[in-house]
Order: structure tokens, then sequence, then C-alpha cells
């Protein structure tokens, strides 16, 4: 009995150090990356939500932006902003690397160093993003966006609870 309790915390301890998220642009080598956080997006009437992922590579880091849509039509595309929650402004430019998924586009967008840094001092505020493609009835919706960090659509004035996610101290582990 003496032996199988330390055994089960050792194990336990294992398991959550080896469930850290990889990311993998495209068939490349996967980089340790943030949990798949979803931000709400208001405005963006088809689905509500964006998926928001950060990686760290050799390089500096990746944003992994993707959202759900009506068809294959419809991209991520343009310039992204990273709004902080210390007020600075990170801005990303299109590199062109997407892909489109069992109903969600996805795209890339790559981090200095220094924009690294930056996104581990400070929690990631929002995201402003533009898509484009061809509008139709009950199809895709077009324009601008912002996702925001926020956890719950809802909640209520007493709920004492943190409605954001702690991005800062995740990027900051990878």
């Amino acid at each position: 009995m003496k032996f199988k309790i330390p055994f089960l915390i050792l194990l336990l301890l294992s398991t959550f150090a080896n469930a850290q998220e990889t990311m993998s642009v495209k068939g490349s080598k996967g980089y340790p990356a943030t949990q798949n956080y979803t931000f709400i997006c208001e405005k963006y009437a088809f689905s509500g939500e964006t998926n928001v992922q950060v990686a760290k590579t050799e390089k500096g880091g990746i944003l992994k932006l993707s959202i759900a849509t009506a068809n294959a039509e419809a991209r991520i595309s343009g310039g992204v902003y990273v709004d902080l929650a210390n007020g600075d402004v990170i801005a990303c430019v299109d590199k062109n690397i997407k892909e489109t998924v069992d109903g969600k586009t996805t795209s890339y967008y790559y981090f200095t160093p220094a924009e690294v840094l930056k996104l581990k001092k400070s929690d990631i505020q929002g995201i402003r993003f533009i898509v484009t493609g061809t509008s139709k009835s009950f199809g895709n919706q077009t324009g601008y966006f912002t996702a925001v960090n926020k956890i719950d659509y809802f909640s209520t004035a007493y709920d004492k609870s943190k409605k954001t996610f702690d991005t800062a101290i995740a990027i900051s582990a990878l």
C-alpha cells in the first residue's frame, strides 16, 4: 500500500507534464502550443466563435485562427491585429498560409521574438480579422470581425470568477 500512493502520484504528474498541445502548419513539424481557446465573436453570426491557438517556434511564434464557414469560398485573409490587455497592438501580416478542413477555415500568422515577449507579459484581449469570400443569402458572412477573449457569452453581476483566458501565462509556459 505504501508503494501504490507515490506511484499513483508520479503517474498523474507525468500525465499532466505530457499533456501539452502541439500545432503543425500544413504538415510541418509540430511546435509546442497553448490550448485551443474559443474566443467570442458576437458579430460573426454563422457561429459566434473563433478558435485561437499560439505556438512557440525557433524564430518566434505562430498564431492560428479558425472559424466555421458555410462553404469553402470564405477565408480569413488580410492583416490581423492582436490587441493586448495592456493597450499594445501587434500587427500580423498575411503570409497566405491557409487551409479549409471539415467546414472550418484556418489562417496562420507569424510573430517575431519581440512580439512573443509582449504576448508573455500581457493577455490577449481581442483579435481583429477579415473574412473574405462571396456573400450569398444563407451563406457566409463577410467583413471585419473582432474575436474577444471571453469565456462565456453571459454572466451575472454576482459572478466573481475570472471571465477571460490567461493567455500570457500559457504562452510563458511554452
